[in-house]
């Protein structure tokens, strides 16, 4: 495969979302819901896998998604989501939630995870990402 095809893709298909966290997405201890955390990722994971292969893709699996920090009410989070693997038909895509004080510059990483996405062709079946044209 042609590697610095690869490179300039994961480049540009680095994905940065922003969200504030409310109230009606926390839970009884005022903290971000998991369920919430997860859909979030997937949504950019979803989003940086699109940008990649500039094919439709779906979700196949996700891998160890680590919750290092609670993520409080009225705190500002960035989703980072990056390619870190690329297949044939599949890539995966590393997501960080990293929580933001909206009174300091401090960043602190609260989540991780990985998520495996696989391009599917017209009859949702899987199709490779690059054409032979494309990696030669």
């Amino acid at each position: 495969m042609n590697k610095l095809l690869i490179q300039k893709r994961e480049e540009i298909s680095e994905t940065r979302v922003a969200k504030m966290v409310f109230p009606a997405t926390t839970n009884h201890y005022d903290t971000l819901f998991g369920g919430i955390a997860l859909q979030w990722m997937d949504e950019v994971a979803y989003i940086a896998a699109t940008r990649f292969a500039r094919k439709p893709m779906v979700t196949i699996s996700t891998e160890q998604v680590d919750f290092k920090h609670p993520i409080p009410s009225g705190i500002l989070v960035e989703l980072v989501a990056r390619v870190v693997h690329v297949g044939r038909t599949s890539l995966k895509v590393e997501v960080s939630i990293f929580l933001e004080q909206l009174d300091s510059d401090k960043r602190t990483k609260a989540v991780t995870g990985h998520f495996n996405f696989v391009a599917v062709d017209e009859n949702k079946k899987p199709t490779p990402i690059f054409s032979e044209d494309t990696i030669n």
